[in-house]
C-alpha cells in the first residue's frame, strides 16, 4: 500500500476536434467541421474558478483528503510539498501543480511558506458522434491537461493566467465577465514536464519506510546494503523490487530526493553551500553537478528564478485551514 491508498479519480474522457483551419471555403464539408468544433466547444464547460491565498505563516499539514474540483497550486513561496499516488511533488515559484478533482493528495508547508490555491469547476465531455476522419486532438493546453487528468501534473501559469486568477477574486464582477475570464485563465495553462517536480514512491511499505527516512534526513549515507538489512529485505530483491517501483536504481533515486529537498529549502532562502551539506554532500561542487544532472539547472539559476517570480497579493484568504502539528505529516 501506497501512502496515499488507493486513488480515487477516474480518467476523464479528452475532447477531440475536426482537423484543418479555422475559415470556410465554401465546400460543406467545412460547414460541417466548423459546427463539429463548435458543438464540441460547447460540451467542455467552465463552471467557475476560484482563488484563495495562504500567507506566509507557521508549518501546516492539509492530511490526506479530496475535492470535488480540480485544484491548481501555483504561486509558492517557501516549501511546499505534495504527496498523491504518483509520487512525492515539489512545489517551485515557477512553476504550478494541477491535482485533478478525485485524487487524494496531502499537503505540507514549511514555516514561511505561502502559495495561491485555484480551484476549477469544469467538464471536458467525450465527442458525441464518433470521431470524423482526418480528425485529431485539438492544439488545446486545456484539453491537454484535463486529458492527463487522472494524474497529477506541472502545469506552466504564465503572468496574464496569475493575474487573471487574481482578479477573479473580485466578488462584484459581471458574471458574463467572470465567465470570459474563466475561460480564458483555463485555456492559459499548460502541462510541462513533471518529472522535475515529481519523485515517485515505493508502495511497498519496507520501501517506503526507507524511502521516507531518507526524505526526513537526505544527508544519510547508509548504504544500500545497510539499508536492505535494515528492513530485513536481501539486497536483490530490494535493488529488484526499488527499481520495479520508482523506476530508479536506489542510488539513482536518492540522488533526485536530495535534490527534492534541496529546492525546499533554496526557495525557503538558505545559502547554497548551507544547503549541499544539509542534503548531503561534502563539497559544494558535488552539489551543484548533481543538481544540474537532475533538473538541467545550477541551483544559483533556481535561486535567481525565484526571487525573480514576481509575488501577487491577495486579500482574501482561504477557508480550508491546516492541521498545526506537521509531525503528523502522512502518519
Amino acid at each position: 500500500m501506497s501512502l496515499i491508498g488507493q486513488e480515487l479519480s477516474a480518467p476523464l474522457v479528452p475532447v477531440r476536434f475536426p482537423g484543418g483551419g479555422h475559415e470556410t471555403t465554401g465546400d460543406p464539408r467545412d460547414s460541417d467541421a466548423a459546427e463539429a468544433a463548435a458543438l464540441l466547444a460547447a460540451a467542455r464547460e467552465v463552471r467557475s474558478v476560484s482563488t484563495s491565498h495562504f500567507p506566509p505563516s507557521t508549518p501546516g499539514l492539509w492530511p490526506v483528503h479530496v475535492h470535488a474540483f480540480h485544484e491548481l497550486l501555483w504561486g509558492t513561496q517557501g516549501v511546499l510539498t505534495v504527496e498523491t499516488e504518483h509520487g512525492f511533488f515539489a512545489v517551485p515559484p515557477t512553476i504550478g501543480l494541477w491535482i485533478p478533482a478525485g485524487v487524494a493528495h496531502a499537503v505540507q508547508t514549511a514555516g514561511g511558506t505561502g502559495f495561491y490555491c485555484t480551484y476549477v469547476d469544469a467538464d471536458v465531455s467525450a465527442s458525441p458522434a464518433p470521431p470524423a476522419s482526418g480528425e485529431v486532438l485539438a492544439d488545446d493546453p486545456f484539453v491537454a491537461v484535463l486529458d492527463r487528468a487522472h494524474r497529477t501534473t506541472a502545469v506552466s501559469v504564465p503572468p496574464a493566467a496569475r493575474e487573471l486568477m487574481v482578479h477573479l477574486s473580485q466578488r462584484d464582477m459581471a458574471p458574463a465577465a467572470r465567465r470570459r475570464s474563466e475561460r480564458v485563465v483555463v485555456d492559459l495553462l499548460s502541462p510541462v514536464d513533471v518529472t522535475p517536480m515529481v519523485l515517485p514512491m515505493p508502495s511497498d511499505a519496507r520501501l517506503a519506510s526507507v524511502a521516507r527516512r531518507l526524505l526526513d534526513d537526505p544527508a544519510d549515507t547508509r548504504s544500500l546494503e545497510a539499508w536492505a538489512r535494515e528492513v530485513s529485505v536481501s539486497v536483490r530483491n530490494f535493488s529488484r523490487l526499488f527499481h520495479r517501483e520508482t523506476g530508479m536504481t536506489f542510488a539513482q533515486w536518492r540522488i533526485h530526493a536530495r535534490v527534492r529537498v534541496a529546492i525546499g529549502l533554496l526557495a525557503g532562502g538558505m545559502p547554497v553551500g548551507t544547503v549541499g551539506r544539509r542534503v548531503g554532500y561534502r563539497t559544494p561542487s558535488a552539489f551543484v553537478q548533481s543538481f544540474r544532472r537532475v533538473l538541467g539547472h545550477t541551483p544559483g539559476w533556481y535561486v535567481a528564478s525565484v526571487r525573480a517570480d514576481a509575488e501577487h497579493p491577495l486579500a482574501a484568504g482561504g477557508d480550508d485551514q491546516p492541521v498545526p502539528d506537521p509531525r503528523a505529516w502522512l502518519g
